[in-house]
């Protein structure tokens, strides 16, 4: 366009603000009323009545009382995720019409919800305030920051000549420098950790959207977020090939879940003063006809984060249960399987109902059923309806396993509260324990521990016959891992039982260290 024109233009825009600039503009209502009324009837009154007040505040055509402004903008510092998009769309084409470029940051700030649990919100929100502020310090005046989460913000660059990867991570590195500045919170010193993910519009392709960098700053924080506190990652094509992959492979596992290739496998659990097979543990694997058996890591977060983990639960139950009824009738010896619930799962007010049916359905009793809960879980939760579910399975009769014990600081008060039968030490604690003094001192304080307490006890992640032999010695009531046998579909565990069983008739019984 010739720079005559584009003056004009401009000088037009001008004018016509000018013109409208003022409440007199508001005289013209009633006529403008009355002639949508005759057009398009009572809505059409009141849609044009209400919205031309507010389009001409928008414009700058008048001002608003200061209370309707804050009804109008709410919260300026604060957006939600469809707001975040419109601000990046909006950039994205500021930045195109000047043949310039943009970038969307997210940051995600670690430490902040800390405070909650020590302060409140009021101290929470002036944190929140304080990490914004010094987030809009080093930007410029074309620059935008808000706060879309949380601890979640993100930092629109106005338009840029350069946009490169080496001064988007100088920016990003100089951003971090002053969000992780020790900051002083109610007479303390609070120490922030600053996470961030950006991508350039120079990285996407020219019908790309402001969704599609706004989702890709996300990706990139993602990334940055499983690499630990205080990473920096860009959108890059890798990123990008693994989050089509991961999106395929979302809509995959739905479907995995409801056509039976997640099935349930079993990980035999021995005693250790017997040899003999006192239970298993039912583990959930992806059987895809195409890439084979999918280990759980790669699937499970997928479905947490869909909020198919109640789902999933359901059918490893009802597996379990189903295949522990098959090995009473044909005579295989399995006392128990033990089944992990999620904390979506124990916050089910119908869990208790859902499970005596189950049990019932399978002609079961409460006792054969071992019910895994994480100590994380049990060292965490403040949640009503997660104790009394817990303390109702165990009064039904079920058992209740604290998984991974040792890593969740769950106190002895909780052990009783949640009315824990059996501490299953995590494997953290197990690795080399015939082999390192500090790893057998801690197992012999927390066997003798769940002695005095009177709980039962099973050591996971067993590797090696040493380990196993020393375990018994030291006085651990069962073990399971890798050592003795990796997890298996339901046929081929009736046909390890019988060799097993088969074995220790013949072979020297492991036994304890007499005291």
């Amino acid at each position: 366009m010739p720079a005559t024109a584009s003056s004009r233009i401009t000088r037009l825009r001008f004018l016509l603000r000018a013109s409208l600039r003022g409440p007199h503009v508001l005289a013209f209502l009633p006529a403008l009323a009355l002639g949508s009324f005759w057009i398009g009837g009572e809505g059409f009154l009141l849609a044009v009545t209400l919205a031309v007040p507010v389009l001409l505040a928008a414009s700058g055509g008048i001002e608003l009382p200061s209370s309707m402004g804050a009804v109008l903008t709410r919260n300026p510092n604060f957006i939600d995720t469809h707001g975040a998009i419109s601000m990046s769309d909006d950039a994205l084409g500021r930045a195109r019409a000047s043949s310039m470029y943009t970038a969307c940051i997210l940051i995600d700030i670690d430490g902040i919800e800390i405070l909650e649990e020590r302060f409140g919100d009021t101290t929470v929100q002036s944190a929140r305030d304080l990490m914004l502020a010094r987030l809009r310090t080093p930007l410029r005046k074309k620059d935008r920051a808000v706060r879309i989460g949380d601890t979640r913000f993100m930092v629109l660059l106005g338009p840029a000549l350069r946009l490169d990867l080496e001064s988007l991570l100088q920016i990003t590195s100089r951003l971090q420098s002053v969000l992780e500045e020790p900051a002083s919170i109610r007479g303390t010193t609070q120490y922030m950790t600053a996470t961030l993910g950006f991508c350039s519009s120079v990285r996407l392709p020219d019908a790309a959207a402001g969704r599609d960098m706004f989702e890709a700053a996300g990706a990139a924080l993602s990334d940055a977020l499983a690499n630990g506190p205080s990473a920096i990652r860009a959108w890059t094509d890798s990123i990008k090939a693994a989050r089509i992959a991961r999106q395929s492979l979302r809509i995959e596992a739905a479907r995995a879940l409801e056509n039976g290739q997640i099935q349930a496998w079993y990980q035999p659990q021995i005693c250790t003063s017997t040899g003999r097979v006192s239970g298993a543990e039912a583990l959930a694997r992806w059987i895809h006809p195409e890439r084979g058996v999918i280990a759980p890591h790669n699937f499970l977060e997928i479905l947490e984060e869909d909020g198919r983990m109640p789902r999933l639960g359901e059918v490893v139950l009802s597996q379990a249960l189903n295949e522990l009824h098959s090995w009473d009738k044909a005579g295989i010896d399995v006392p128990r399987v033990s089944v992990n619930f999620s904390m979506s799962e124990l916050r089910n007010p119908k869990l208790v109902e859902l499970l005596k049916w189950e049990i019932d359905r399978f002609e079961l009793t409460p006792q054969r059923l071992g019910i895994e809960v994480l100590e994380t879980v049990i060292a965490q939760t403040k949640d009503c309806i997660v104790v009394r579910n817990v303390a109702a399975l165990a009064k039904l009769g079920c058992f209740v396993d604290l998984d991974d014990f040792g890593t969740g600081h769950a106190s002895i008060t909780s052990l009783r509260r949640f009315a824990i039968s059996r501490l299953k030490i995590d494997r953290s604690f197990i690795t080399r324990v015939d082999r390192d003094e500090d790893q057998r001192r801690m197992i012999a304080a927390i066997l003798s521990m769940a002695d005095r307490l009177g709980l039962e006890t099973l050591a996971e992640g067993v590797e090696s016959v040493g380990e196993h032999a020393l375990l018994a010695q030291l006085g651990c009531d069962h073990v399971q891992g890798f050592g003795i046998a990796r997890p298996m579909p339901a046929d081929q565990l009736v046909t390890w039982i019988k060799a097993h069983n088969a074995r220790i008739a013949e072979a020297p019984r492991l036994g304890r260290r007499s005291s």
